[in-house]
């Protein structure tokens, strides 16, 4: 299936500029989806775990299943679900910061993850509503926005995805919000992956109609139901793919996590050309 690689000239200027002041941090605190931790990790922080020590926060604690995210919790270090819009876990997230401080100055950080994972939500709250940049530091690299808060000297970073990842990555991506559709061929195709994903995992609860056999089908059921009609009565199934996966990212129907630490197998789907490789997750 043909898809596009979108990777804006703003996410790899961010890169450079992470790598360039890395080493004057004390700490890389990177905002995963509680719904999916595993696909939603930045592709960065891999090689940034080598060197310097990482917080990963769960956001959208809120949206994800119980159970399964007290897996994930128990399964990496340093990690902390946090309900970013309710600021419910960010006390414990700074707590956690603060013990890498030096005694001699503030402790120094950047925020770092994937597209619409809640990354803007905890800077924000880090950072408070009333505090501005302060510019360059004396010894780090310039032309990079610092805000100071709290003891903390806090640095941002672009959304970053990766631009080689299996189009099966970017489809479950897309089903949180945190990709662009057309990367997997459109809304169409992204909902109909997801229909059956949900048809394979027994979260058919999940979806707001009927199932049927056939997934476009369903979409079309979903089309129908939520008001996507053309003339002749006819269902637009890009907007009924559009709306079906806001709502579904949104929360509308049923917390869910997609992935668990074991690393489950999601389904096939070459058989109707919806994907070109497998999703594992």
């Amino acid at each position: 299936m043909p898809r596009t690689v979108w990777y804006p000239g703003h996410m790899a200027k961010g890169t450079r500029k992470l790598y360039e002041l890395v080493n004057k941090l004390d700490v890389i605190v990177e905002v995963r989806d509680a719904r999916a931790p595993a696909s939603t990790s930045s592709p960065l922080i891999k090689s940034l775990a080598k060197i310097k020590p990482v917080i990963h926060v769960l956001s959208h604690k809120d949206l994800a299943d119980d159970e399964k995210l007290k897996l994930w919790l128990n399964s990496l270090k340093f990690t902390y679900a946090a309900d970013l819009r309710k600021r419910e876990g960010l006390a414990s997230v700074k707590k956690a910061i603060m013990k890498f401080k030096p005694s001699h100055r503030e402790v120094r950080l950047a925020v770092v993850g994937i597209p619409n994972v809640g990354k803007s939500l905890l800077l924000n709250s880090l950072i408070g509503k009333s505090n501005a940049s302060v510019g360059n530091i004396p010894g780090v690299t310039k032309s990079v926005s610092w805000y100071k808060n709290e003891g903390m000297l806090i640095v941002d970073s672009p959304g970053i995805l990766d631009p080689h990842a299996e189009a099966g990555a970017h489809l479950i991506l897309s089903w949180l919000g945190c990709a662009k559709a057309e990367v997997v061929g459109g809304y169409e195709n992204a909902a109909i992956s997801l229909i059956k994903f949900l048809c394979s995992r027994e979260l058919v609860s999940l979806i707001p109609v009927e199932v049927d056999e056939i997934p476009a089908l369903t979409l079309e059921a979903i089309g129908r139901k939520m008001g996507c009609l053309i003339s002749g009565g006819r269902v637009n199934m890009e907007l009924a793919g559009q709306k079906f996966i806001e709502a579904f990212s949104s929360g509308k129907f049923g917390r869910v996590c997609l992935e668990t630490p074991e690393g489950e197998r999601a389904i096939d789907f070459h058989d109707d050309n919806v994907c070109d490789e497998e999703v594992l997750i």
